[in-house]
């Protein structure tokens, strides 16, 4: 991991570490909204992942045995083939699940997980749009008007849904802390 995504990573994951212990009223005004979705992001998908009986992974724990490491990444992932899929300008096709726990933490966040999907993958490649029409970045930008302002609209639905959640957050009794 680079130096750069440590020192981001670290206060998200101090963060969740008090939340799930159940310790501290996070201090959510102090984070920027990528920590902040990213923590209700980790707080929603460990819930479900607990309720499915599953441990969440680590980076800090062992990996658990091979079949277990299967059901996690298919509950977390979703299984069978994807729902949701964008064909962008480039000509390549984005895929997804809609029955995982990400896919449940994207719809409690963002609101539609179907409608944020399709947004975020036109947002985040229209570099590659650019360069692929040999237009500047601004005339494609300027193409996605409306997919620009439902991804910020969506983002800021996701940041006050992340900040309420994370000021009222108390874990599940039974969260597997494995």
């Amino acid at each position: 991991m680079s130096p750069h995504k440590t020192a981001t990573a670290l206060p998200v994951l101090l963060l969740v570490a008090a939340l799930l212990s159940g310790c501290a009223r996070a201090p959510v005004q102090r984070l920027s909204p990528d920590d902040l979705i990213k923590a209700a992001t980790q707080v929603l998908t460990d819930d479900c992942l607990s309720r499915r009986g599953l441990p969440a992974p680590r980076p800090d724990r062992s990996p658990p045995p091979p079949a277990e490491q299967r059901r996690v990444s298919e509950a977390l992932f979703g299984t069978g083939p994807a729902q949701l899929s964008v064909r962008l300008p480039t000509g390549f096709v984005v895929r997804t699940h809609s029955d995982g726990c990400l896919a449940e933490a994207q719809r409690r966040l963002y609101g539609d997980q179907r409608r944020w999907f399709r947004t975020s993958v036109v947002v985040d490649n229209l570099g590659p749009e650019a360069v692929r029409a040999r237009l500047p970045i601004a005339a494609v930008r300027a193409r996605h008007r409306a997919d620009l302002a439902d991804w910020r609209r969506m983002r800021a639905h996701a940041v006050t849904a992340a900040v309420d959640l994370l000021s009222t957050y108390r874990p599940t009794k039974g969260t597997p802390s494995r």
